[in-house]
């Protein structure tokens, strides 16, 4: 697969109408890849939008020429089987410009269905069962299965001609050693780099060898520092715990009183946050040294067009993009 760089639509922060055009400014600034979150709420009231991902996809799909993708946790707030055949959908209208990755979820957005949440050990069998279900589906199979979660006679009739390429999403490292036998490949959250050479370590060591490797990467650009990192910490500052915090929390307001201690030195350590266009080259090109094929930077700042006009002037030109990378499975 070639090396890319995506842009990130944040439905937690932009409403829906907004990201389409954004998505579209993004392309000709020169993106050439995108993903979206998949959220029913966003993290804190300060961020304030959730619009639907899966009605936005086909639009923003017809409007570009981008691929895209979207992290996904099938199994509670979404059937699998409804997701199957949704990314069956995409990929038919669009032939390979559309992957999922699939995670175990966060409590923000399943606990609406009123089932209790369950421990990290019985997700990851369940999302495990989920992902066998969907792949079985693609493969154009009519699918019962009885376990933690359930399908009755399911077939997806409208499929594309290729199945669509199915990513882990991980945030640690022994997530990413779990996922790496069964998945096409990975995606996770930029942080330090050493904690994102852990996990891409994790991920090749234990049968991810060979297999894509994307980055969510958190960066924050503004006309100066100052105002960088005043808007990272407005922003983002809800999202800088660990993992096993962000998962368990339920609502916004839960993450607004866990972050109310929270610095904004505390969000620039999560955040690559930076005034100078170079800087951020610099950062782009570090994801690349570690082995990373895709990186998709999510400017978590609200200053989203003055973003994508400074990266589209001072920072893409400095790497030789392809078009739209082929994200068909090996």
């Amino acid at each position: 697969m070639q090396r890319f760089i995506g842009y990130h639509a944040s439905h937690e922060q932009f409403a829906p109408s907004r990201l389409l055009a954004l998505v579209q400014q993004a392309e000709k600034a020169g993106f050439n890849a995108a993903m979206c979150s998949d959220h029913i709420h966003p993290w804190s009231e300060a961020q304030g939008q959730s619009g639907f991902a899966w009605s936005w996809l086909g639009a923003a799909m017809q409007a570009t020429q981008l691929s895209y993708g979207i992290v996904n946790a099938p199994g509670q707030r979404y059937h699998p089987a409804l997701i199957a055949q949704a990314v069956a959908t995409l990929n038919e209208m669009f032939p390979r410009r559309f992957w999922i990755s699939v995670g175990s979820g966060q409590a923000l957005n399943e606990h609406i269905t009123g089932e209790a949440w369950p421990a990290k050990d019985v997700r990851n069998r369940r999302l495990r069962e989920c992902a066998d279900v969907m792949r079985a589906l693609w493969q154009g199979e009519t699918v019962t299965h009885r376990g933690l979660v359930t399908v009755e006679e399911a077939k997806v009739y409208s499929l594309p001609s290729t199945p669509p390429l199915l990513l882990g999403a991980a945030v640690t490292a022994p997530t990413a050693a779990w996922m790496a036998p069964w998945v096409d490949g990975l995606i996770t959250a930029g942080r330090g780099d050493d904690a994102l050479r852990e996990v891409a370590d994790a991920f090749r060591e234990h049968g991810g060898e060979g297999k894509p490797l994307f980055v969510q990467a958190k960066h924050c650009w503004a006309e100066s520092d100052r105002e960088a990192l005043r808007l990272a910490h407005e922003q983002w500052q809800t999202n800088v715990f660990a993992s096993d915090v962000l998962t368990e929390l339920r609502t916004p307001a839960q993450f607004e009183h866990a972050a109310r201690l929270v610095r904004p030195e505390d969000v620039a350590a999560a955040v690559r946050v930076s005034s100078s266009p170079a800087r951020h080259a610099d950062w782009i090109e570090g994801y690349f040294d570690l082995g990373f094929t895709g990186v998709f930077v999510h400017q978590v700042g609200p200053n989203q067009e003055a973003f994508l006009d400074c990266f589209g002037a001072d920072v893409l030109p400095q790497f030789h993009l392809a078009p739209a990378p082929d994200v068909r499975p090996r």
